[in-house]
Parts: C-alpha cells; sequence; structure tokens
C-alpha cells in the first residue's frame, strides 16, 4: 500500500526522463545568458565599486530608476508574449506574427515615453535616494552630479533594449532560446571590454568613469540588437512568423483589444511593482550611503545566485502557454506541479550556496568595513528566502500564461504597495531597526504572498486558452 501511494506521489511529482531533457533544453540557454549577464554585472558593478562608495551609490541609485523602465517593458511585452506562447502552440504563425508587430509598435512609444521622461525628471528621482539627514551636504552633491552625467548617456540604451526584448520574447515564443543567449553573450562582453577601456582609461583611451560605464551599456546594447535582427531574418524558414513582418505594418483590432485587456495589467503591475520596489530601497537609503552600496551589492551578487529561480519562471510561461494553447490541460497543471517541486529543490540548494558565499565576496569591493557587513546580512537573508522566493516566481508565471492577468497584478503589485512598501516605510522611518533587520521582515512578508500563490495553482482558475475564438 506505501509503495503504491510513493509511485502515485512520484508520478503526480516528479517527471520522467523526456520531461526534464525538454525542461534543461529550455533552461540551459536562458541560465546561460543570465549568468554571463549577471556575472559580467557583477565585475561591472565591481569595476565602478573601485571608484569608490560615492561613484556606486550614484550608479546604483540611476540604475533603479531605469529598472522602472525595464519592468515597464516587459510587463507591456508580456501581454502579446502569452498571446504568442498560445499561438505557437496552436501553429498559428499569423497571429504570433500581429503579435510581434505588436511588440515592436509598444517598444517604439514607451522607448520614446522613457528617454522624455528620464531626461526631463531623471535627477529629481534620484534626489529621492539622498537623505540630508544621514549624509553630509557634500555627499549628497557629488552623488547627484556623477548620477547626472551617468544618466544623461544611459537614457540613449533605451530603445535599443526594448526592441531587444520585443524579438527575444518572440523567439523565446517559438521555444527558441539560443539566438537571445548568443545575442546577449557578445553584448555582454562588449561591454565588460568597453568598461574597462572607458571607465580606467586603458590603452589610449580616456577615463570616463562612471559615463564610460554608461557608453559601454549603449554600446552593447546596439550590438545585441543588431544580432537580433540579423538572425531572425536571417533564419525565417525556422520562424515562419517572421516572413513577410515588415511588409504590412497591420495588427489586426480586436486582437489589439484582446492584447491590451488582457496585457495592461502586466505592464501597470510591473511598472507599479518596479515603482514600489524601488520606493523601499528608498526606505533603506533614509539610512545613507553605506545602506544604498550595501543594497546595491545584495541585489547584484543575488541576480547571479538568482539564475535558476527566475529562469524557471520563463520555463513556466513557455510550456504551460504552449500547453494551454494546445488546449491540454490536464498536462499544464501536471506540468506545473512538477516544475515547482523540480525548482525548488535546486533553488534551496542554491540559497544555501549564497548563504556560504555571503561574508567572502563584499570583501571585492573598494568600500567601507561597515558597508561590506551589511551587504553580506542580507546576502543571507536572500538566500534563506530563495526557496519560497522561487514557488512564489513559479506561481506568478503559471497565473500569468493563462491570461489571469488581473489576478496577478493583485497577487504581485498590490500586495507590494499593500504590505511590504508599509511595512518597509514604518520600520525605517519610525523605528530604530537597523537596515539589516528591516529587510529581513520585508522579506518575511513575501512567504504570504507565497502561501497565497500557492492557494491560487491548486485551484486550477489559471487555467485558461486566450487564443481560441
Amino acid at each position: 500500500m506505501r509503495s503504491a501511494k510513493v509511485q502515485a506521489l512520484k508520478a503526480r511529482y516528479i517527471g520522467d526522463k523526456a520531461f526534464y531533457l525538454s525542461v534543461v533544453a529550455l533552461l540551459v540557454p536562458m541560465v546561460v545568458q543570465q549568468g554571463i549577464t549577471q556575472f559580467v554585472s557583477l565585475l561591472d558593478n565591481v569595476m565602478v565599486g573601485r571608484l569608490g562608495t560615492i561613484p556606486m551609490s550614484a550608479v546604483a541609485i540611476v540604475n533603479q530608476v531605469v529598472f522602472i523602465f525595464n519592468l515597464t517593458v516587459f510587463g507591456g511585452m508580456s501581454g502579446a508574449s502569452i498571446f504568442g506562447a498560445q499561438y505557437y502552440g496552436k501553429k498559428d504563425d499569423a497571429g504570433l506574427r500581429d503579435t510581434v508587430r505588436f511588440r515592436v509598435y509598444f517598444a517604439i512609444g514607451i522607448s520614446a515615453l522613457g528617454v522624455l521622461l528620464l531626461l526631463g525628471y531623471g535627477q529629481s528621482f534620484c534626489q529621492l535616494f539622498l537623505n540630508s539627514q544621514a549624509s553630509t551636504p557634500q555627499e549628497i552633491a557629488q552623488t547627484l552630479d556623477l548620477a547626472g552625467t551617468y544618466l544623461r548617456v544611459i537614457v540613449w540604451g533605451l530603445p535599443p533594449f526594448a526592441l531587444s526584448v520585443c524579438f527575444s520574447s518572440a523567439l523565446r515564443n517559438a521555444s527558441e532560446t539560443v539566438i537571445p543567449m548568443t545575442a546577449s553573450v557578445i553584448s555582454i562582453f562588449v561591454n565588460l571590454i568597453l568598461n574597462w577601456l572607458l571607465i580606467f582609461g586603458v590603452l589610449g583611451f580616456p577615463k570616463m568613469g562612471v559615463a564610460g560605464a554608461a557608453l559601454a551599456t549603449v554600446i552593447a546594447r546596439y550590438v545585441e540588437l543588431l544580432y537580433l535582427l540579423v538572425q531572425s531574418m536571417r533564419h525565417t524558414a525556422r520562424f515562419p512568423f517572421l516572413k513577410g513582418l515588415f511588409r504590412s505594418a497591420r495588427v489586426p483590432l480586436p486582437l489589439v483589444r484582446r492584447i491590451a485587456v488582457t496585457g495592461t495589467p502586466l505592464m501597470l503591475n510591473e511598472a507599479l511593482w518596479s515603482v514600489s520596489t524601488s520606493l523601499v530601497q528608498v526606505c533603506y537609503a533614509s539610512r545613507g550611503l553605506a545602506a544604498v552600496a550595501a543594497s546595491n551589492i545584495n541585489g547584484t551578487v543575488f541576480n547571479l545566485f538568482a539564475l535558476l529561480m527566475m529562469s524557471m519562471g520563463d520555463a513556466v510561461g513557455i510550456m504551460v502557454g504552449q500547453q494551454l494553447g494546445a488546449n491540454d490541460m490536464e498536462r499544464a497543471k501536471s506540468t506545473v506541479r512538477k516544475l515547482l517541486v523540480f525548482g525548488v529543490g535546486l533553488n534551496a540548494v542554491v540559497g544555501l550556496g549564497l548563504i556560504f558565499c555571503a561574508p567572502f565576496i563584499p570583501l571585492i569591493y573598494n568600500t567601507e568595513p561597515a558597508v561590506r557587513d551589511l551587504a553580506a546580512q542580507m546576502m543571507v537573508i536572500s538566500g534563506f528566502m530563495m526557496p519560497w522566493g522561487t514557488a512564489t516566481n513559479c506561481a506568478y508565471f503559471t497565473i500569468r500564461s493563462g491570461g489571469r492577468t488581473f489576478i496577478t497584478f493583485l497577487f504581485d503589485c498590490v500586495f507590494n504597495w499593500a504590505v511590504c512598501l508599509p511595512l518597509a516605510y514604518v520600520l525605517c522611518y519610525h523605528t530604530a531597526i537597523g537596515v539589516a533587520g528591516a529587510f529581513l521582515l520585508v522579506q518575511c512578508a513575501d512567504l504570504l504572498k507565497c502561501f497565497i500563490g500557492m492557494a491560487m495553482l491548486k485551484s486550477g482558475i489559471w487555467a485558461k486558452n486566450v487564443v481560441n475564438g
């Protein structure tokens, strides 16, 4: 009897060899792509950090503002990506082609808006992260000056970033992850080499400091976009939905309405979630530039260790979206269960690795001991929370794959605004608790979000085909 129960549990929560081979085929290119991205981001962060705490804090503040734009782009593309994955599962090339056109228009429009807003109000956003009671006037003036220098250059990387996301997401809808991975790898190494040349003025190049870091990023983003466009158009036999992409500008109005209805909550979710996350960082920054620098170090290192966690979400979106598009609801539910168990198990091990490395990684930064100690404490907390974050991430992408975007808006964005941000504000502005203690309590609030996500997965309300009819 016990053996039969064990076998039933294994069949329900553990896949066969073919299942894991298909998961690995999706995950490996994404993990490699994101791994190199985050590793070079770490090196980039360390190179800027060699200039000192104030330059590192200035760049971190601007990147927090740009982060809002980046997530708004991802959110705006997500509605079309849901339809794209399901159209691919349905083998409807014309429908998938229309979603790509929609993404191109969105990328152009959101980029223009982003450039205008950041050039006009970027420094005002940056001032929110600086507290006159926790930093000297000289530190604030120097940080703002460096932030403005970095911002005026990095803003021109917004258009190629948005268009790269457009074509990468379209290829991933068709389960193609190698071309986006290769594009990112090329871009990353261009960025890394140019950082070395332009930040420090090596081999006769001008020593540009933070402006050099920004220029290197902008050039690398144009290189990535160029590679994606060339490779996409060279392989239209593999990707027939790209044939005739630019022969017409038309996107059927009914599809635009359906994408807008599905995608608007996602775009608002990503935009407002990123704003709330940035405001949480503002709360930590109220304790001084040391908190800004430590949070930046923790965030950069965490992103490197969280590769599997983020990639599992993408895998859920692709595999489950295609199965929902093919009307295979039971298979989609089975896939979610098995991916959830697989992802949580893997990331529990990765989280332990981050906890083990936490005391050592901050030592590579040219900053004060207090910053290093705080960064190490935040890394330990982040490592402990990683399995819970994986479960929450899988729940979010599962619910989203079935087009239940208003639910994801409540689950993700509203939770952050209603729970995490008020908690961070009260802890940082109205108590004497340290930054590490506040960070721990805010992270623990996400445990409630995880339990809510598991309940929604169990209910099956997410299993919906959005492309039929």
